[in-house]
This record gives structure tokens, sequence and C-alpha cells, in this order.
């Protein structure tokens, strides 16, 4: 568990006072100039917000908006006006700046190869070569260091996210259940194409607090009625993390949807925009793509698998790791019983069973492990290979292929619930941390 990332352990609120104090001496507010040293005058920077014992600086936030404004017009999403684009992207970047506190506080360090590795992904969805993707970046204004920063930002959310959300979700066989019985009563395996808006509430809000989130959704969403364009509205309002493509959300089953989004799109027309529906963490409004129905019978190639996991953390680096699964491999290539290790070094739920994973279906890994799984032949162990979840020693035990079981039915049902959990419990988890944060505006109406 972690402790609160909110407050320093040493900062009490007078203290943070005087801090912000100080930082007003040494930064000058907007308009005014300094000498320099050849008698011109010097723009200094300003604070616009201080989360815990961190700035947020007006120029840190333009760099933003213009990259904000390059990702909307190659979207060809119509730009919101500019104050509301900021006021957007300035919560953004401090709801971002209390996650990496969070994550520096919590131990959670990204190596720079792993950087690199996430860049090489990025630049291989892109069609591209790692050079070719830097040079097309520069090519498009875009700082290619502050660039790999914002990446090693993800990384990081990503990491917590694991951590503190994913790793304490349980899904009950019940639920699989009753989600499965859903499915057969309608007769249909429904799937909706949706973009989404969010405004979140603070926990524990005062009704006045709660009152101004529901005027700002209802504005929102009266714009809509009038004709605006929903991703232009989700990129000035939304408090989603996917509020700048738009609030698209993709397809997805219903049962990876929250019971008030499914109750809201069932009854709605392809192309219709929802009234403001309330859960728990806020208020939400959501436009209905398309949707199509989810039926076909599928025929997969399975792969039965096992493997051994050493992960990664403050103290087990990749060499380390690497080094660890080289010389288990060569004991199992000596003889050594694969299961038997496993039990003893595997980091994983699964290593009580002796690193078995089931039978495998495409899609059911990370593409790191599908694509070292799939390069084996049957009784093959891989070379140490590295996913977001650690290193990897892999054995291939068997192949066959099977029509879509039911026991595949209840793997994907568990799926798509799990997702759902997630994304409801990583908003929530995000909402806490950032009401737990010390944040002050400066020279801001808010």
């Amino acid at each position: 568990m972690i402790a609160p990332a909110a407050t320093h352990p040493t900062m009490s609120l007078p203290i943070r006072s005087l801090f912000a104090c100080l930082l007003a001496v040494l930064v000058l507010p907007s308009g005014i100039a300094a000498e320099g040293t050849k008698g011109g005058p010097i723009l200094l920077d300003r604070v616009l917000a201080i989360v815990n014992n961190e700035v947020i600086s007006k120029i840190e936030l333009d760099e933003q908006v213009k990259l904000a404004t390059r990702q909307l017009i190659r979207q060809g999403t119509p730009l919101p006006q500019q104050a509301l684009l900021e006021k957007q992207l300035l919560e953004r970047m401090v709801t971002s700046r209390v996650l990496q506190q969070v994550g520096r506080e919590t131990g959670v360090r990204i190596e720079d190869a792993q950087l690199e590795r996430a860049i090489a992904r990025l630049a291989q969805e892109n069609k591209m070569s790692v050079e070719a993707f830097r040079t097309n970046m520069v090519e498009d204004g875009v700082d290619y260091t502050k660039f790999r920063e914002e990446v090693r930002n993800e990384i990081v959310v990503t990491r917590l996210r694991e951590r503190e959300v994913d790793s304490k979700i349980v899904v009950s066989d019940a639920e699989i259940d009753t989600y499965l019985r859903t499915q057969q009563a309608s007769g249909r395996n429904d799937e909706y194409n949706l973009l989404h808006i969010l405004f979140t509430v603070p926990e524990a809000a005062s009704p006045d607090q709660i009152q101004a989130r529901r005027a700002r959704a209802d504005e929102a969403l009266g714009k809509l009625k009038g004709g605006a364009d929903f991703k232009q509205i989700s990129a000035s309002y939304s408090d989603a993390p996917n509020a700048l493509q738009g609030g698209e959300l993709g397809w997805r089953a219903a049962g990876r949807l929250p019971n008030i989004f499914v109750q809201a799109v069932t009854s709605m027309k392809v192309g219709e925009v929802s009234g403001v529906l309330r859960s728990p963490n806020g208020f939400h409004i959501l436009k209905l793509v398309d949707k199509r129905s989810n039926v076909q019978q599928i025929v997969v190639q399975q792969t039965k698998a096992r493997h051994i996991l050493v992960r990664l953390n403050e103290v087990v680096a990749e060499s380390e790791a690497k080094r660890r699964l080289s010389e288990i491999r060569e004991r199992i290539a000596k003889g050594a019983d694969f299961a038997e290790q496993a039990r003893l070094q595997s980091e994983d739920a699964s290593s009580v069973r002796g690193g078995d994973l089931g039978w495998l279906s495409p899609g059911d890994t990370v593409p790191e492990f599908e694509q070292a799984m799939d390069a084996l032949k049957p009784g093959e162990i891989s070379e140490p290979i590295q996913t977001p979840f650690g290193w990897h020693l892999i054995q291939v035990v068997e192949r066959r292929t099977e029509d879509l079981t039911k026991e595949r039915q209840r793997q994907l049902a568990r799926q798509a619930i799990r997702a759902r959990k997630s994304d409801e419990a990583f908003t929530e988890w995000v909402r806490q941390q950032r009401d737990r944060a010390f944040v002050e505006y400066r020279n801001e109406e808010r």
C-alpha cells in the first residue's frame, strides 16, 4: 500500500504558504520585466499553480497548449476557445504532476532502456524507424527531450495503475455467470463505439461543489444540443485523460461499461448524445458513434504455455533480472524441472502451478510475450524476454486449434468485467490522489 502522496511529509500548511511567498518573490507576475545585462527587458515566467512542493509555470502551460493545438488540428477537431483549453490543460497538468509525485515517493523508477523500448514501440506503431520517428517529431515542432519525459511519465502512471489498482481487482465466478446470463437473455453480445466527456466531482464534495460541476456539465450539454462538435467540447470541458482525443472510448462490450452507461446507450440511436449521467466519480455525457452485435464463431490457435517471471523494482534492475533468468534457463537445460524452478523462482501468481498459464488465445498476453511465445516450438524455452511486467522465461508445452468454447466465453467475460472494474477503480484512485494533494492556483479565477 502506498502512503498518501498528497502532502510532503515535512511540509505543513504554514510552511507551504511561506514557500508560495518565496515563489512570488523569485518569479515576477506576468507583464513585469527585469533588466538584462545588456539593458534589454527580459520577460520572466510566472507560476500558475503550486502542487505540493512543485510549481507549474506559464511557459510549461504554453508548451502544452502548442502541443494540444497541433494534435487537435491533425485530428480535424475544431479548436476550443483559448481560455477553455488553457483551463483544461492546467487541470490535467496538475493531476499529472500529482501522479508523478506519487510515483517518485513510492519508488517507481523507469530506466532509460525501458523508455527507449517504449519509444521504439510507438515508432513501430507509426510504421517508422526510431530515427525517422524522432526526425518527424522535430520537424513537427515537438521538443524530443520533453517528449521522452512525457513518455516516461506515462509509463510511471501505468506502473502505478498496475500496482495500486489492477493487482487488487477480483472477478468472481458469480459475476461471470451474471454477465453470461445477461448476454444469453438478450440473445447477443452488443458492442458500442462511444465518445465520452467526464466532469469529476471531488471526494466528499460539498453541495455547492456538486452543483457547480453539474452546471458545467449542463453547459457543455447545451452546446452539444446547439450543434457544437463533440470532440471540441471534450477538449474544452472533459476531465478524462483522453479529452484531447475527443473522448474516444472505442469499441467496448456492454460488460465492460458501467451500468449507467449501458442503461443509457441501449435506448440511444447511432449519432445520439445522452443526457447528463451521474456516477460516484462525477457527471458524464456520452455519444453513440456506432453499435454492433458480436455473435460470430471464432476458431483460434491456442498455446499451452508456462513461464517464470522476475519483476523489476527499486532493488532488482534489468541486468540482475536477466542474469537470474539466464542462470535458471541453464539449470533447466542441464535437467532441472521447469515447474519446480517456477515454484521456487517465479514472482507471479502462476508460480504455485509451476508457472502454468493454461491455454492462451491470441490477444490474451501482451504483444512482447505473445511474439516470443509464437516463435517457440513445443518443448522449447525462450531466452529471457522483457515485457511491461518484468523479465520472463517462456516454455511452450503444446498447441491446438480450437473452436471458441464455453471456457473461452467465460475468459472473455472475465476480461470484460476486469477491464470495466479497472477503469472505474483507476478513475476513483486518481481522484483520491488529486483530492489529497495541496494545490494552490496563482492569479487565476477559479
